[in-house]
């Protein structure tokens, strides 16, 4: 951690210019510069990094809370993965002070192979894609924000878990019943199977029969049934031949 001592100190332009590498971006040491030490190349790509990777925090916040969907808070650190951190070039060259998008795509390639994000260029919608990028340190008063968000976060958890709760409820119900209505088809149907045992046990008293023998003459047709379908089907057949020959003599 920095010390607050040097602040007040000969040392106070190093001082600041350590805060800007811990919280800060290029555009702040700009900003400063004249009241600051110089700054290598490297030095200068180095912090140009870190504030790709305070852009990327922040249009992260925006994806969050803004994705531009109607989102349910339930569903925010679905949106966070669903959605990668999207800057445009033209907001990079500004903060970065490149002159050319070459500059720019070859200072991303350098910071990805520094695994200080990792990402994909989109040349086509002239964007940079961020996946995954460091943490920077913290300054104090950002304690009471993070500690908010923790707690928002952890709201939108409950949420999510008191949702699933209602929805395994709502299923075991549902089951519940669909298992009464089971049991009570299969209660009627063996109900009318009884019935119709008691009925067929009756008619079959009624006429001396053998309860099983009246149920087979009730499901079989009756013997003379058979023999007068087939004299129908003969007598038609009969009829057909009968025309043709008609008309075979007429002409």
């Amino acid at each position: 951690p920095l010390s607050p001592q040097l602040a007040d100190s000969e040392f106070s332009p190093v001082f600041r210019l350590l805060t800007i590498f811990a919280y800060g971006t290029y555009a702040d040491y700009l900003a400063e510069a004249a009241n600051l030490p110089p700054l290598t190349e490297a030095q200068k790509n180095k912090l140009r990094h870190l504030s790709v990777v305070t852009l990327a925090a922040k249009i992260k916040v925006v994806a969050l809370f803004f994705p531009g969907f109607s989102f349910h808070w339930d569903y925010l650190m679905l949106v966070t993965i669903m959605f990668p951190q999207c800057i445009p070039y033209s907001v990079l060259l500004e903060q970065l002070q490149l002159k050319n998008v070459r500059q720019l795509e070859d200072l991303v390639i350098e910071a990805v192979y520094a695994d200080v994000l990792r990402g994909s260029l989109d040349q086509r919608n002239q964007r940079l894609e961020v996946d995954y990028s460091i943490g920077r340190d913290i300054r104090r008063e950002e304690l009471s924000t993070i500690t908010r968000t923790l707690q928002e976060w952890c709201q939108g958890c409950e949420a999510v878990l008191s949702g699933i709760e209602e929805q395994v409820s709502r299923a075991n119900q549902h089951k519940e019943q669909q298992l009464a209505l089971k049991q009570q088809i299969e209660s009627e149907v063996a109900n009318l199977k009884k019935t119709i045992k008691v009925t067929t046990a009756a008619a079959a008293a009624a006429t001396s029969q053998d309860p099983e023998q009246h149920l087979t003459e009730l499901r079989e047709p009756a013997p003379g049934t058979n023999q007068r379908q087939a004299s129908k089907k003969t007598s038609k057949a009969k009829g057909l031949r009968g025309s043709a020959k008609i008309w075979s003599k007429s002409n």
